[in-house]
């Protein structure tokens, strides 16, 4: 699968950051943000949506940014509960991305694979096996299930469209941060980047959650 390869590529980067090869890992953060669009991309044109890649996707995703978030804690000494905190904010900008998404997907035809409410359990798709969906729903609820609640709990639901927040909170996605990160690597600003992560995306987050509850003319 191509989520095992960029969660590999994640893990390698991690180790050349910690080694001090900072450009050379961040330059791989690139090419796994390619890689995964790419494998996005690829799932659509198949039209195989799939339960296992969907929730594979998303554990290996938080494994990789676990990773490379304490590779930089680790060479910009920023401590364990800071570290924590800039994961949490990240993972929360990924949140709201991925429930406007789902929103969005309602309104039109695309598979719907992704839920707002993903307690329940899902059945397996003709090409994928019911154990192997069995037990990567099972992880997801154990390590995702809360932070979709809080999602869904703060974000309106007035609103029929959701376009807008679905492109704000698109704009700090995975493969534009891993840009950012790569320049200040490159430039030797990555002293800033604690302040990027942090800070950019818990105001995208709050913007996009108070942006759901105001109709905005409709």
């Amino acid at each position: 699968m191509v989520t095992n390869l960029h969660l590999m590529i994640s893990i390698l980067s991690a180790g050349l950051i910690i080694d001090g090869h900072v450009v050379v890992g961040c330059v791989l953060l690139v090419v796994k943000g390619v890689i995964d669009a790419v494998d996005g991309e690829l799932a659509r044109i198949r039209e195989r949506p799939s339960h296992v890649g969907r929730y594979w996707d998303t554990i290996a995703d938080t494994i990789g940014l676990c990773f490379v978030m304490y590779a930089f804690g680790r060479y910009l000494d920023w401590g364990g509960l800071y570290t924590v905190c800039i994961v949490l904010a990240v993972l929360l900008q990924y949140s709201l991305f991925n429930h406007f998404s789902v929103r969005m997907r309602g309104f039109g035809s695309g598979q719907n694979i992704s839920r707002v409410d993903e307690r329940l359990r899902p059945i397996a798709k003709p090409w994928e096996k019911q154990s192997h969906v069995d037990l990567l729903h099972g992880i997801y609820l154990i390590g995702f299930s809360w932070q979709d609640g809080i999602v869904s709990s703060i974000t309106g639901k007035r609103r029929r469209r959701v376009s807008f927040e679905l492109t704000v909170s698109s704009l700090l996605g995975y493969g534009f941060q891993s840009m950012i990160i790569l320049v200040l690597g490159l430039t030797s600003n990555l002293e800033i980047l604690d302040g990027i992560l942090l800070y950019a995306n818990s105001s995208v987050s709050v913007f996009v959650v108070l942006s759901s509850h105001i109709r905005w003319g409709e």
